[in-house]
């Protein structure tokens, strides 16, 4: 029996469908290998139809590499290595903006694989951009100035204090996510340590500066990076449906999870695969 599975390109930069695959079942070395491949290749990938339970989901993202565990979010009954992102009006959506997960540690995640569990009647698309495609479509004089600089990633930006005061409990947990985790330095453009690629690595998400050189310098560089890296142009978006599982290369890409279905309910089940520490290789 043939184990080769369809993979559709749902744009020229970034985003595939892949088909063929039950993810509820171990993958074999053959399909597991052409899923890598067609993720290194499109950065986030798409599967309709897999209804994974969590225990399922943390064994497939394995096969990817080591899980980390989040600071501050909740985490599936007994899968700790599984992130519920459970938003509605009483929990309000705090990743409807660009960005890279968890570049505040020293070794970012290599990937992530998310499953829808509850969706809105309507709503709650998730888009994704590519750092590739954005770094390339720069001049090369601005390429040069980006790939030597540095820039700071600080885990406060997207966890501030105030949103994590509802209980003491909660409260100490952020308090240790602070302690764990302080602002630390990653170039603004990263090698892929496997394709050789290079991509933006700076996010609205988590990146404060730009190192070694002014305030406004940095700033009107981010601004720019920020508004650049979010141009259509280098996106796919993706209209969930239930039980739809996306894989994406951390490494490369943004996201942005649109938080347009209040007051109804969506719930999301998200691995997250460790990853290396960022370096430019010119």
């Amino acid at each position: 029996m043939s184990e080769r599975i369809s993979i559709t390109a749902l744009g020229p930069y970034i985003g595939a469908q892949v088909s063929g695959l039950d993810l509820t079942k171990p993958l074999s070395d053959n399909q597991f290998e052409q899923l890598y491949h067609a993720l290194l290749r499109h950065q986030v990938l798409f599967l309709r139809e897999q209804a994974l339970t969590p225990q399922q989901q943390r064994g497939l993202a394995l096969r990817f590499g080591d899980l980390h565990i989040h600071p501050v979010y909740p985490h599936a009954e007994g899968v700790e290595e599984i992130i519920v992102l459970d938003t509605h009006n009483d929990n309000p959506p705090d990743n409807d903006n660009w960005h890279t997960d968890v570049t505040f540690i020293r070794t970012p995640p290599a990937g992530a694989i998310l499953a829808a569990k509850q969706l809105p009647e309507t709503g709650g698309d998730t888009l994704w951009t590519s750092g590739i495609a954005a770094f390339e479509a720069l001049s090369a004089p601005v390429q040069r100035l980006l790939s030597g600089l540095q820039a700071e990633h600080d885990f406060r930006k997207s966890f501030p204090e105030w949103k994590h005061q509802a209980c003491e409990d909660e409260h100490q947990r952020w308090l240790l996510a602070v302690e764990k985790n302080p602002p630390l330095l990653h170039p603004v453009v990263r090698t892929h340590p496997v394709s050789g690629r290079q991509a933006l690595f700076v996010n609205e998400g988590f990146t404060t500066r730009i190192v070694d050189v002014t305030q406004k310098e940095s700033d009107a560089l981010l601004g720019f990076l920020f508004a650049h890296i979010t141009k259509p142009e280098f996106q796919v978006r993706w209209r969930w449906q239930e039980n739809d599982v996306a894989i994406w290369d951390n490494r490369v890409t943004q996201h942005y999870a649109n938080a347009d279905y209040l007051p109804q309910r969506r719930i999301m089940h998200r691995a997250t695969i460790l990853g290396d520490t960022p370096f430019y290789r010119g």
